[in-house]
C-alpha cells in the first residue's frame, strides 16, 4: 500500500480590514463623489452651488491652471516645513478652515465634529454665523484656535451681543464678512425650494426668539438674510466695531487693492480675499487672480489669505508664492464631513497636507514661510 501522504497544518492568515469609503478617496475630488451620494439633493446643491450662471465658482478653480510651476533642485528637502502663525496663532500648515454654514446638514454632529478635526490636524477653524450648533458649544468642542465669522445685522444690539459671546468664548479674532450686502442669486437653492430640515434652526439666534433662528416667515434664505443682514456698512463702521471688541479684525470679501489698503488703514489685522466662493457676484475675478495686486498693497502691514477653488497641495503652493499667508478651504470641509463626519473632515486635511508636502519638496521649497514668488510663473 503506498504511504499515506502527511497532512500540513493549515496557516491562519489574520484578516485584512477592508478599505472603508473614506479610505478609497485619495483626493478631495473622491470626497465630494461620496458626499453627493449621500446628501440629499438639497444639501448637496446649497453647499456645492453658486450665484447666477456660476461662472465665479468655475473661475476660481480654473485660475489655477493659470500658474505653472518653476522648480528648483538641490535645495536640501530632507526636512519640509510646513507650520505656520495666524495673527498669532500656531498651526501646523498654512490651510485653514473658512467659515460655511449650517454643518448639520452634512453630520448631525455639525461643527463641532469639524471643529474636533481641525484641532487634530493642528490647524484653525473659522466658525459662521449662521452655524447649526451654537457658538458656545463648539468653542467648547476642542481647546484649538478658533475665530468667529460675524454679520453685521441691521439690529446693531443684537450684533454687539454676539461678538461680546464669541470673546467670552474664546475665540482668537473675528471674521467681518464684507461682501453681502445682499445675498447672491442662487438658483439651485430656489430650484429646490431650500430650507434647513425642522428641528435645526439657525443656533446662534435660538435664545433671540422672534423670527432670527428660522427664515420661515420670510419665505426663503435670501428673504431672510435681505431682511436682517446691514446693507448699510461703510468703512465707518469699521471703527464702531473696532469699539465694541478687543478682538482682532480680519476683513473676508476683499478683491480690490484699494479696499485691502482702506482695510490697513482702517486697523484690519488682515485682508481676506474672497469672492464668497462664487456665492456672491457672477462673473466676478478669481481669488488667485486678485491675490497678487492685494499683497502688494499690504505688504507688512497685515496678514493676507485668500479661499476659492483650493482642492489641492499644488493650489495652496502657488497661494503662497502669490502673496497669501495661508489658504482657506471651504467645501473640501463640507465634502469630508458629509463624508465621514469628523473623521472625513480629517481626512480631507490629511490629504492636503501629505499633496502640500510632496508638492514643497519636489519643487524645492522647505519651509512655508519662505515661499519664493517666483516659483510660480504665469503659463
Amino acid at each position: 500500500m503506498a504511504a499515506k501522504k502527511k497532512l500540513r497544518p493549515a496557516v491562519r492568515r489574520a484578516a485584512t480590514p477592508r478599505p472603508g469609503p473614506l479610505d478609497r478617496c485619495v483626493n478631495v475630488a473622491d470626497l465630494e463623489a461620496l458626499a453627493r451620494e449621500r446628501l440629499p439633493r438639497a444639501a448637496y446643491d446649497y453647499y456645492a452651488g453658486g450665484a447666477g450662471d456660476e461662472r465665479t465658482v468655475t473661475h476660481n478653480g480654473a485660475a489655477f491652471d493659470r500658474y505653472v510651476f518653476l522648480p528648483r533642485v538641490l535645495a536640501g528637502v530632507g526636512e519640509i516645513a510646513t507650520a505656520t502663525t495666524l495673527l498669532g496663532s500656531p498651526v501646523t500648515l498654512p490651510i485653514a478652515l473658512a467659515p460655511t454654514a449650517f454643518h448639520r446638514l452634512a453630520h448631525r454632529d455639525g461643527e463641532c465634529a469639524t471643529a474636533r478635526a481641525a484641532h487634530a490636524a493642528g490647524t484653525l477653524m473659522t466658525v459662521s454665523t449662521m452655524a447649526t450648533v451654537p457658538l458656545e458649544e463648539v468653542a467648547a468642542a476642542t481647546d484649538g484656535p478658533k475665530w468667529f465669522q460675524l454679520y453685521v445685522y441691521r439690529d446693531r444690539s443684537l450684533t454687539e451681543r454676539l461678538v461680546a459671546r464669541a470673546e467670552a468664548a474664546g475665540y482668537r479674532a473675528l471674521v467681518l464678512t464684507v461682501d453681502t450686502p445682499r445675498l447672491g442669486c442662487r438658483e439651485r437653492d430656489a430650484r429646490n425650494r431650500f430650507q434647513l430640515p425642522r428641528g435645526m434652526p439657525l443656533a446662534n439666534f435660538a435664545a433671540e426668539g422672534g423670527t432670527l433662528s428660522s427664515w420661515d416667515a420670510h419665505g426663503s434664505m435670501v428673504a431672510y438674510a435681505n431682511a436682517q443682514i446691514d446693507p448699510s456698512l461703510t468703512w465707518v463702521s469699521i471703527e464702531w466695531l473696532r469699539r465694541v471688541t478687543s478682538l482682532p479684525i480680519v476683513l473676508k470679501g476683499v478683491m480690490h487693492r484699494d479696499d485691502a489698503t482702506r482695510g490697513v488703514e482702517a486697523g484690519a489685522a488682515a485682508i481676506w480675499v474672497s469672492n464668497h466662493g462664487g456665492r456672491q457676484l457672477d462673473s466676478e475675478q478669481a481669488t488667485l487672480l486678485a491675490l497678487p495686486a492685494v499683497a502688494r498693497a499690504v505688504g507688512d502691514h497685515a496678514e493676507v489669505y485668500v479661499d476659492g477653488g483650493i482642492r489641492r497641495g499644488t493650489d495652496v503652493l502657488k497661494a503662497l508664492a502669490l502673496g497669501a499667508r495661508a489658504a482657506f478651504i471651504g467645501r473640501p470641509q463640507l465634502w469630508g464631513l458629509a463624508a465621514g463626519g469628523e473623521a472625513g473632515v480629517a481626512r480631507a486635511l490629511e490629504m492636503l497636507r501629505a499633496e502640500l508636502e510632496t508638492t514643497m519638496a519636489i519643487a524645492g521649497v522647505k519651509d512655508v514661510t519662505r515661499v519664493d514668488p517666483a516659483l510660480v510663473i504665469e503659463g
